[in-house]
């Protein structure tokens, strides 16, 4: 490694993809970036293998790279536009995948590390950082396994609630793939938020006797994923209980918890004497997860269960036969901000606002995803040190619309790790369903267009 200067305009803690890719935009735009990476200092985490910049440490996968129908691939173009490092050298360790982005993951970490340590604006340094800054341009992207002493100073600074280590992750569902012919609306005894629409705040799929015996039959059954070895001392708490757990406790239970059907009024299941509707044997709801209404989460179904074990038994609940997941369950431990509360929508953190954030600690889940929000920290922090206005991404592309559900258009009282999907952007209702991906991609691509010419952003290789 060469040390190319003692001084700085920004650090950056982490050189993990975000905190390597928040360097990459920042050098070239000419700032001088000090890059502290604990790994190498005779520090490790219980996931990393080596001591390289932007090592992968679950799959080699950057998943599909179809930038005309896959959200994840239209994230992928953005950031080319944009001349993300991780694009640049994912292609030269490119390995076959048919339609997915996969990588060799050494050549990677070797090229993102090569490219970095070659920048005259870059200095890497091997050393652990235990304390957020008291003042100076920071960006923290030291992911889900932020170091004890680090968390505790951010503890310090946003307060103990609003920061997790420990991730229950309940499905979210795409709206528009519920069958509301089978499901309503309605909050318990009728107790609407001020917020509520007219009808309620919640969509309520109902299960008879025999739907719900099944169900809870398919809960015990279904194959579940183990924990890592660092996860396995972390205990589970009232408020993520597994929902296999509490099915384990005895089969009357989820309908004394999450799936009780009082208060709940069945307008499928109307008579003479309950001509409202009967109150259902058991019930699923879905609470809204977004402001655009496009997401609705599947209340306390945080679980251990293989992704596709999940997909085949939740669509044996009336109204989700057809269901399209944004997001799938799990509960595992992290780290991570409650974002929308603590941070505002440059990334920066309400409580000191030389501070930015980025990459998974954010909240944003993926390989890709934490990268992208890498970049665009890199991208405003270099704008605010030419004392210039920060022009927002539009919400109609990836990565605005990525950027905005983590700084405020998710619900911070649900805020869990999100990968992007179509979900999250400003709906098309006037186009078919079936061409609306297509729609999503190109209405992208022109408003980033835009937005480069505008911003003159984009800076050549």
């Amino acid at each position: 490694m060469t040390t190319h200067t003692n001084t700085h305009d920004v650090h950056i803690i982490g050189g993990g993809l975000a905190g390597s890719e928040a360097a990459w935009q920042l050098a070239n735009r000419g700032v001088k970036v000090r890059l502290s990476e604990m790994r190498g200092s005779g520090e490790m985490t219980p996931a990393h293998e080596t001591d390289g910049l932007a090592e992968l440490v679950c799959s080699n996968s950057f998943r599909s790279d179809d930038d005309t129908k896959n959200a994840v691939g239209l994230l992928h173009h953005e950031m080319r536009e944009l001349n993300s490092i991780v694009m640049r050298a994912g292609e030269v360790a490119r390995v076959p995948a048919g339609s997915a982005m996969a990588v060799d993951r050494d050549v990677f970490s070797a090229e993102v590390e090569k490219a970095l340590n070659e920048h005259p604006n870059v200095e890497i340094m091997r050393e652990r950082v235990d304390q957020l800054p008291d003042a100076g341009l920071t960006i923290v992207a030291t992911g889900p396994l932020t170091a004890q002493k680090l968390a505790e100073s951010i503890i310090g600074t946003t307060g103990q609630e609003r920061l997790a280590f420990f991730d229950a992750i309940a499905p979210i569902v795409h709206r528009d793939s519920i069958d509301m012919s089978k499901c309503w609306i309605q909050s318990r005894w009728n107790k609407a938020t001020a917020a509520s629409n007219e009808e309620g705040d919640y969509i309520n799929c109902p299960m008879t006797k025999e739907q719900y015996i099944a169900f809870h039959q398919g809960l015990m059954d279904g194959e579940k994923g183990e924990f890592q070895e660092w996860e396995k001392d972390t205990p589970y708490f009232d408020g993520c209980m597994p929902i296999e757990v509490m099915a384990e406790r005895g089969v009357e239970t989820l309908r004394y918890g999450p799936m009780k059907g009082v208060g709940l009024d069945n307008p499928f299941d109307t008579n003479e004497e309950f001509p409202q509707g009967r109150w259902p044997y058991a019930v699923v709801q879905l609470r809204q997860d977004n402001k655009l209404g496009t997401l609705w989460n599947m209340v306390g179904f945080q679980t251990k269960m293989k992704y596709d074990a999940q997909v085949e038994l939740f669509r044996t609940i009336p109204g989700l036969e057809n269901a399209e997941f944004a997001r799938l369950g799990g509960l595992h431990r992290n780290t991570f901000l409650n974002s929308p509360e603590v941070l505002d929508r440059q990334l920066r953190l309400k409580a000191a606002p030389h501070i930015r954030f980025a990459g998974q600690v954010t909240g944003c889940e993926g390989y890709v995803e934490s990268s992208a929000i890498g970049l665009v920290s890199g991208m405003m922090t270099a704008c605010e040190l030419a004392g210039e206005e920060w022009s927002p991404l539009p919400a109609t592309t990836a990565l605005g619309a990525l950027l905005s559900h983590i700084t405020g258009d998710a619900d911070a009282t649900t805020f869990q790790p999100m990968n992007v999907n179509f979900g999250l952007f400003p709906p098309l209702h006037e186009v078919k369903k079936k061409q609306r991906k297509e729609a999503y991609t190109s209405r992208a691509k022109a408003d980033l267009q835009a937005w480069i010419s505008a911003t003159h952003e984009a800076v050549p290789a």
